[in-house]
């Protein structure tokens, strides 16, 4: 009975009450659990969620550096959440003019207003439905407050595209035979979810701008990734059947040709068996693995191993593991319940002692994301007792923390490459990729990683033409992981020769920009900023806002709609960069500049002020701007990371016309020793001097405290 009359519009709109399954509660109990963080905790929320498989831990010092809000951001009357036939409902209203941002990791679409969504891991299958790698239940608003369910299920969201008879604001009623603006999808004032759970956790994350919600979502989450600086540099993922001596000779060309290498991905080969796999080295190849990883380890280059967690029948540890395993297989391999600690200790056992002792850097997690033709169904059981959805939605988040551990054990940082993963797994230093091919859709997706707390790479695999192949490479040397994927095709950087030296090039630039990008990783750790992100997140930026026009046929479809002009295609890249990439076929393209001064990044001259422009960039160029004050500090093009305490002389960057300072970060590079105060960040400062020149300078090195810089000289792009 309760449940009926809540829903009647006097309760719901004036009496500021909440329904959970045990009975009234005020919207008062919403709980402050960190500076600007609201937790309410609906019904009987499952032990088991995302927070805990990922093990996320609040930064409190971090969120409580954050700008105080003002208060609660969303006015608490309009929430309704409540419990019913062992559901959870849930409604957060929104506002005419409010965009949404945000469930997930979505390939094509940034504006999310008007969806609706399964968020569900998957493969994702080239349509923003829910269906993803990193279903992520956190939205983002444009007025400045995010919204975190933390469930681990598979969530129904409702965001602003359903109506309700007691909505608070309800859409005009319009009649098609004389409207002509009628619509079939009328306005609605409401995001709703459903949870299919007695209960569930959620957070209110204020701002008062979109960034400091995404800010605040990450540092609730830890704070993200720190990778190691060899992470930040070059790798290339070899033939699937490569043989040590094979490996060997494809870095030896890297070092022959110049171009950077830092870490080698060894595909399903490496292994005697693989779909299903024996985590054993397949001897035929690697005679000798513990003198082939030592061998390149000398030579700088590390090695990466890919893997799948599904269990060969004839895997030496299977009969240990298969007490410890669910009811049914993948690719006719056991899947370990890896929730159990029995399961995580003979699982990960193996590759502590036969992989990681001898100086394996890091792995590459496959097929952790679906499809459902072979992942385990949902009537799959697992010897925890958790569901098989529980275990689909946090699957992704248990091999990369667990894995993860392993080289915190060993005091040593790694960096990957996973398929699935979902709120909670900020911190973990893994990124997203999959078997779609779309360079455009690529894009989408780096954008949107920026709302869900991951990281995404638009790898490099294949390519029809040299153009192709050099836009590509361009864009995946502005993303959080440059990779060439050759497993199938075997190419590599100069495999296109009438553009070999401009592929050279954008990969020695990746290189340079080493200490831009550790600093910026460095504040998503420590700041929750993420390095890529959407424009929608950059001061002064406004999208055109306009319907685009609708050419389908009513005939074919009668409910056809124009859809909102998004920002899909250019990005941020750190604090001061705007990267706008070029697809194949294009000459030209239209960049939108947020409001204040920009420059172009190569040679300072300035392109506008909050305003359309078009560039016509030329094939061996990338168009990225900088914002009026950016410091850019780079390093010469070495072929590998610098090594810890190695000093690297820098030259430091300053576009524009105002003075400015940049934060430039330092530790080893390699270890957790950072966690114990072993990292410093010195202030770069560029400011005008009497006479009118520019003048830069540098904040002295901390006593004890790590200095890699060496020379520094200083470069003024605009005259």
């Amino acid at each position: 009975m309760k449940a009926q009359l809540l829903k009647t519009p006097f309760l719901l709109t004036i009496c500021l009450l909440i329904l959970v399954s045990d009975g009234w509660a005020q919207t008062d109990d919403w709980a402050e659990v960190a500076p600007g963080v609201w937790k309410l905790s609906v019904g009987k929320p499952e032990a088991y969620n995302l927070l805990t498989a990922s093990g996320a831990q609040p930064n409190q010092e971090a969120l409580g550096r954050l700008e105080k809000p003002a208060g609660f951001p969303l006015p608490k009357g309009e929430i309704a959440v409540w419990v019913e036939n062992n559901k959870t409902y849930l409604r957060f209203p929104l506002e005419q003019g409010e965009q949404l941002y945000g469930f997930g990791l979505n390939f094509q679409t940034v504006h999310q207003r008007g969806k609706i969504l399964k968020l569900h891991v998957d493969h994702y299958g080239g349509k923003d439905n829910g269906r993803t790698h990193a279903p992520t239940p956190f939205y983002v608003s444009s007025n400045g407050y995010g919204v975190f369910v933390n469930a681990a299920r598979y969530i129904d969201v409702y965001a602003g595209s359903a109506v309700r008879k007691d909505s608070k604001h309800p859409p005009k009623v319009q009649n098609r035979n004389t409207d002509k603006d009628w619509s079939a999808r009328p306005y609605s004032d409401a995001v709703e979810m459903l949870v299919p759970a007695e209960g569930a956790d959620v957070y209110v994350f204020a701002g008062p701008k979109p960034m400091d919600a995404v800010r605040r979502f990450n540092l609730f989450n830890g704070g993200g990734c720190l990778p190691p600086r060899w992470g930040l540099g070059f790798t290339q993922r070899v033939h699937r059947l490569y043989s040590a001596d094979e490996v060997r000779n494809e870095a030896a060309e890297f070092e022959a040709k110049q171009y950077p290498l830092d870490f080698i991905g060894l595909e399903p080969g490496w292994q005697t068996k693989s779909y299903p796999c024996t985590f054993e080295w397949a001897k035929d190849r690697f005679p000798d693995p513990a003198g082939f990883v030592k061998d390149m380890l000398q030579k700088g280059v590390r090695i990466n191993l890919w893997t799948n967690p599904y269990v060969s029948p004839e895997a030496p540890l299977y009969p240990q593991i298969a007490p410890y395993t669910g009811s049914h297989t993948v690719w006719v391999g056991a899947v370990p319940d890896l929730t159990l600690p029995e399961a995580k200790a003979i699982y990960w056992k193996k590759f502590e002692d036969e992989h990681l002792r001898i100086g394996v850097s890091g792995y590459k997690i496959d097929e952790v994301d679906g499809y459902d033709t072979y992942l385990w169904p949902d009537v799959a059981t697992f010897p925890s007792g958790l569901s098989a959805e529980q275990m689909r939605q946090t699957y992704g988040l248990l091999v990369q923390k667990q894995s993860a551990d392993l080289f915190r054990k060993r005091n040593q940082r790694t960096y990957g490459l996973v398929r699935a993963s979902n709120a909670g797994g900020v911190s973990l230093p893994y990124v997203i990729y999959n078997d779609y091919y779309s360079h455009e859709d690529f894009i989408t997706a780096l954008i949107n990683s920026g709302f869900s707390g991951t990281l995404w790479t638009p790898e490099v695999r294949a390519s029809k033409t040299g153009e192709e192949w050099l836009r590509r490479f361009q864009s995946v040397c502005f993303s959080p992981m440059a990779m060439i994927n050759a497993w199938s095709s075997g190419t590599k950087p100069w495999s296109f020769p009438e553009v070999a030296e401009e592929v050279k090039t954008i990969a020695q630039l990746r290189m340079r920009m080493m200490p831009y990008w550790y600093s910026e990783f460095a504040k998503y750790h420590f700041e929750g900023t993420p390095p890529f992100r959407a424009m929608n997140l950059e001061d002064g930026f406004r999208a055109e806002v306009r319907k685009e026009v609708v050419t389908a046929s009513l005939e074919e479809n009668p409910y056809v709609e124009a859809v909102s002009k998004e920002v899909k295609d250019q990005y941020m890249a750190g604090e001061y960069l705007l990267v706008a990439p070029v697809f194949t076929g294009q000459k030209s393209r239209k960049v939108i500049l947020p409001k204040g001064k920009w420059y172009d990044f190569y040679t300072g001259k300035y392109v506008g002020n909050g305003e359309v422009i078009t560039v016509t960039p030329g094939l061996d160029k990338i168009p990225v701007f900088v914002k009026d004050g950016g410091i850019i500090p780079i390093m010469p093009p070495l072929l590998h990371a610098p090594k810890p305490g190695q000093k690297v002389d820098l030259e430091i960057r300053h576009y524009g016309e105002k003075p400015a300072e940049y934060r430039l970060y330092d530790d080893d590079g390699e270890t957790f020793d950072y966690e114990k105060g072993q990292y410093s960040w010195r202030v770069l400062k560029v400011e005008r001097q009497k006479s009118g020149p520019w003048k830069g300078s540098i904040s002295a090195a901390e006593k004890g405290k790590p200095n890699t810089v060496g020379k520094v000289t200083w470069t003024f792009m605009t005259q």
